[in-house]
C-alpha cells in the first residue's frame, strides 16, 4: 500500500471513520452529526488519504471499535498504531492510557504521577485531547479530578466521554455532571 487511506464504517453510535498508512492506524474519528461531516473531518485531518477497503490490521481495529461501541469487550493488542510524528511525551501518555482496563478510569493527575512527572498534569490533559487513536487508546477513561466527563476530544465527534464510559458500564462516579460534583459542596440555602 502506498500512502494513507481511510474508510467509514457502521457502529452502534453512528458511522465512524478510520485512517491508516503503511505503519499502521493514524487516526480514528467518532461520528459527527451527519456522515458527510465525519468524512469532512477525516479529509481535514488526512487530506492525502483515499477511501479504500481496510487492510487486515485495520479490519481488526474496526472489529474492536464496533465491539466496544456496542458495549462488548475489545482487544487492540495486535493493532499497529503509527506513532510517527507524535511527541514522545504523548506516546508515553498513550501507553499508560492503553493499559486502563475497561470499566476503570484514571485522572490526569494519576497519569502524570505514573509518568514520574506530577507537575505535568496540564501536559497530560493536552496529550489526551490530541489523541488521534480515539477508542483504541481509550482517552475517555482519563478524567479530570472529580470525575467530570462531558468533554469531547478533537476526534470525538459529538460523543462525550460520559457516553463512552456509559457504554462500557463504568461506575457512577464517572457519570457525574458538573452539577453533581458541585452540589455536595454548595452551602445550604437559608430560608427566611
Amino acid at each position: 500500500m502506498l500512502g494513507r487511506a481511510y474508510t467509514i464504517f457502521d457502529t452502534a453510535i453512528g458511522r465512524c471513520g478510520i485512517a491508516w498508512g503503511p505503519s499502521g492506524i493514524v487516526g480514528v474519528q467518532l461520528p459527527e452529526a451527519r456522515e458527510i461531516e465525519t468524512r469532512r473531518r477525516l479529509f481535514q485531518l488526512y487530506p492525502e488519504a483515499r477511501e479504500t477497503r481496510p487492510a487486515s490490521n485495520v479490519e481488526t481495529a474496526i472489529e474492536g471499535i464496533v465491539a466496544l461501541l456496542r458495549g462488548a469487550t475489545a482487544d487492540f493488542a495486535e493493532v499497529a498504531l503509527d506513532m510517527g510524528g507524535i511527541h514522545a511525551f504523548d506516546q508515553r501518555v498513550y501507553q499508560i492510557t492503553q493499559r486502563i482496563p475497561r470499566g476503570e478510569t484514571l485522572t490526569y493527575n494519576e497519569i502524570a504521577a505514573r509518568l514520574g512527572a506530577s507537575g505535568a498534569v496540564r501536559s497530560v490533559a493536552q496529550a489526551v485531547a490530541r489523541n488521534p487513536f480515539v477508542v483504541i487508546v481509550p482517552c475517555h477513561r482519563v478524567l479530570e479530578t472529580g470525575g467530570y466527563t462531558d468533554k469531547m476530544s478533537l476526534h470525538g465527534g459529538l460523543i462525550s466521554k460520559r457516553r463512552l464510559l456509559s457504554i462500557e458500564g463504568t461506575g457512577s462516579s464517572a457519570r457525574q455532571t458538573l452539577l453533581d460534583v458541585l452540589l455536595p459542596v454548595a452551602p445550604p440555602r437559608l430560608s427566611g
